[in-house]
């Protein structure tokens, strides 16, 4: 269900609309309050691994989150995404930053998980906006293809799978295999 506003929602109203019953996010898009797909169990492990896996390896250099809402802009409009995960530096975001709100500047890395019902197509756009919007690096994560394709603002994207090793000049160090994360995550081969 699309909360639906006479008139295109601004940030501010959309930030003060009465909260939901029940267990409905909601992304501002378009000046439409849009729900997000709640989590299914293999997405909540992939975000889980993925999650622990940036903040071993951007300890005391950034903060990284789980859906955290972020107010960016999209085609000249506000808009309110909220990312599976984030991780925003302390040189974009400072460490004594410490309000009970959106993130309020572009995070260095933001990683989307296709949930059913979405498409990689849909998710190519995302991820474009979110490179129009200045986050410095989208990954997209498959569960259907076991793969993770890396969007970057000034070079094509690329597709990991298999054992082929994952690093990003965002994180010193930190290196894997898609593979890893899913069996650290314990999903099966055969997914829907």
């Amino acid at each position: 269900m699309i909360l639906q506003a006479k008139n295109q929602l601004t940030l501010q109203e959309f930030l003060n609309l009465p909260p939901e019953e029940g267990d409905i996010t909601y992304e501002l898009v378009d000046g439409q309050a849009i729900p997000k797909m709640s989590p299914k169990f293999f997405h909540a492990k992939l975000t889980r691994v993925l999650l622990n896996l940036i903040e071993q390896s951007c300890e005391g250099k950034g903060e990284v989150c789980p859906e955290w809402a972020v107010a960016l802009t999209r085609r000249g409009r506000d808009w309110m995404p909220i990312p599976d995960i984030l991780y925003i530096s302390y040189e974009r975001l400072p460490a004594n930053w410490d309000e009970n709100e959106a993130c309020p500047v572009p995070p260095d890395l933001v990683i989307e998980i296709i949930s059913p019902g979405q498409t990689f197509g849909q998710m190519v756009a995302k991820a474009k906006d979110y490179l129009d919007a200045k986050v410095l690096r989208v990954w997209i994560l498959d569960i259907k293809a076991r793969s993770i394709t890396v969007f970057y603002p000034d070079a094509a994207p690329q597709t990991y799978m298999g054992e082929e090793l994952l690093t990003d000049s965002l994180f010193e160090g930190l290196q894997f295999t898609i593979e890893q994360v899913f069996q650290k995550a314990k999903i099966p081969l055969a997914t829907e």
